[in-house]
């Protein structure tokens, strides 16, 4: 898979999500396997770009691959000066927001508001794409509402624009992430695309992401929610792929040892205070599924030190290979 010049020889990518996929997840995803791996969500907004919110999303130092920066907003000259000081930051790739559900991006007409107003959606594309000579991708859904699913002219508008590559959801933005996601359109648009198409949506399992990209034809796998509390099934998906078997399984342990490297990077990233409550979903996303681990999660919740919150993970990791042989896995 080429995005531009960039060959992509794993098309496996992790989802961009804000809030989530930050420089310690990202490079944890990595190692285990994603080919592809696109930044939180930057506001357009220029007054913003010096916060700290936003100048740990826009760190990339240190990090391998290729460094794709993602930006949302509604006013195309804006996204193109965006565009423009981001890849003057080190970005390597852009990705342009269209697919955020969230009430506060959608509320000034962000994300996937967007695809009400395709007139909008048409200048921002071609905004963006003329302002960087780096490739510009597309992260979108199926449209606003399930009355109006306009992905295939939002598509076709994309690759007009001379958009890279487009990844699609599954699902309206009214939906947000209930019910099912869908791949009937995102077969239909990759059919009718010369562009490479990335199937996002539901896809938690490495026997699930052979069969959307047998029933769609899309290029790649973008996981979002898939990887959370389990960054080795970046790993699982490409083994499956390569041999129609799923991998012998990690260890207690050696997802334990997972777990709290990730903690310690994301303690040593934010600090002390933005770390440890940062860290608490991750914590509830490895641990809930353990024996006693709702219990000990609500327990580390409560907890303000980073060292606290570390050696109490560390401590019930240790001991969670004397209450189960495996770590859970739903697909297993």
């Amino acid at each position: 898979m080429h995005i531009g010049a960039y060959l992509i020889d794993n098309p496996v990518a992790l989802a961009p999500m804000a809030g989530i996929t930050d420089k310690p997840f990202r490079r944890l995803c990595r190692e285990y396997g994603a080919g592809w791996a696109v930044g939180e969500m930057l506001n357009s907004d220029p007054t913003l770009r010096h916060t700290r919110k936003t100048l740990r999303r826009s760190d990339f130092s240190g990090e391998s691959g290729i460094a794709a920066v993602q930006i949302a907003g509604n006013d195309p000259a804006q996204m193109a000066e965006a565009a423009r000081y981001n890849v003057g930051q080190g970005a390597q790739v852009i990705d342009i927001n269209m697919g955020c559900p969230a009430k506060k991006v959608c509320n000034v007409s962000a994300g996937s508001a967007l695809m009400q107003n395709e007139p909008l959606v048409y200048e921002i594309l071609n905004a963006v794409v003329k302002a960087v000579n780096v490739p510009v991708t597309l992260k979108t859904r199926l449209g606003w509402h399930d009355e109006h699913k306009n992905i295939l002219t939002v598509a076709r508008m994309a690759e007009e624009a001379g958009i890279a590559a487009i990844a699609i959801h599954g699902r309206t933005r009214t939906q947000m992430y209930q019910g099912e996601a869908s791949y009937d359109l995102i077969a239909e648009a990759k059919s009718r695309l010369n562009i490479p198409v990335w199937v996002n949506g539901d896809i938690t399992s490495p026997q699930k992401a052979q069969a959307v990209l047998a029933q769609t034809g899309a290029d790649g796998i973008m996981i979002g929610r898939g990887a959370q509390g389990q960054p080795w099934l970046f790993r699982d998906i490409s083994y499956f792929a390569e041999y129609g078997r799923l991998p012998d399984p990690l260890s207690v342990a050696q997802c334990g040892e997972t777990a709290l490297r990730h903690i310690g990077a994301m303690h040593e990233f934010y600090g002390e205070r933005d770390g440890v409550r940062i860290a608490r979903k991750h914590i509830g996303w490895y641990i809930a599924a353990l024996p006693d681990g709702e219990t000990v999660r609500r327990e580390i919740n409560r907890m303000e030190s980073a060292a606290a919150q570390y050696d109490a993970l560390a401590a019930f990791l240790e001991k969670a290979p004397e209450t189960t042989d495996r770590w859970p896995c739903a697909y297993r």
